[in-house]
């Protein structure tokens, strides 16, 4: 299954905490991209400095919301965020913390699923504290302009032989337009299911149908013969 080295980019552009804004705004203009990973002097990732990070200061305070009765229970957590980078001067003052990171060797989908769940366009690649890369939204778009032969090679050599233990030989593995028509059989009606399921985690795999057959249907419990000589109930 692809991960994340896979499609990460390195090396990767960092600034430091005590960077000017405007130092900021430049880079992110020049280098055309739209967030960059801030450290700290020994290199370790602290935060995340972005577009809306700035923009928040464009706006100014009239733009920032403010819960009701502020003045007498205190800002909104968000709210606060906001404000304090309304006063901002540098990278460590105005990013967003902390650094939301994923590691190297995690699956492309888990990346994808951290971006929608936390709301975030990029993510620090951090392995044993060291930042090796990064990984955006725009990596994981591009994981699906693979070819379909690429992808049937995938689904045959990463999800059926080392994920799931399983003969490729023994199944039949077609992709058009990225989606997977896969054929074979299993002993376990589970099996199969998990066979849809790894197939459907390939980043660039739209759609699979599956058409797996299964010989013990594993979901159900399984009863025990009633030996007819044996009386049931009380005596």
């Amino acid at each position: 299954m692809m991960t994340i080295r896979e499609i990460m980019t390195t090396p990767v552009r960092t600034v430091r905490q005590d960077a000017p804004i405007k130092e900021v705004a430049r880079r992110l203009t020049e280098e055309r991209v739209s967030g960059l990973p801030v450290v700290d002097a020994a290199g370790t990732v602290v935060g995340v400095i972005s577009e809306a990070d700035l923009i928040i200061k464009a706006q100014g305070p009239d733009a920032i919301p403010h819960r009701r009765f502020a003045r007498l229970l205190g800002e909104a957590p968000e709210s606060r965020a906001q404000l304090a980078k309304l006063e901002a001067r540098t990278a460590g003052e105005a990013m967003t913390t902390p650094a939301i990171t994923i590691g190297p060797d995690r699956r492309v989908s888990a990346a994808a699923s951290l971006m929608v769940a936390r709301k975030v366009n990029r993510l620090p690649v951090v392995d044993d504290g060291r930042l090796v890369g990064i990984v955006t939204r725009a990596d994981l778009v591009r994981a699906y302009v693979r070819s379909d032969d690429e992808l049937a090679r995938t689904i045959r050599e990463d999800v059926l032989l080392r994920i799931l233990w399983l003969d490729p030989s023994a199944f039949t593995v077609k992709v058009e337009n990225g989606v997977a028509t896969i054929g074979g059989w299993v002993e376990r009606r589970t099996s199969a299911e998990m066979v849809d399921r790894a197939v459907r985690m390939v980043p660039g795999i739209v759609d699979v149908r599956s058409k797996v057959a299964w010989s013990v249907d594993d979901h159900r419990p399984a009863t025990l013969p009633v030996d007819p000589f044996i009386p049931i109930g009380p005596r």
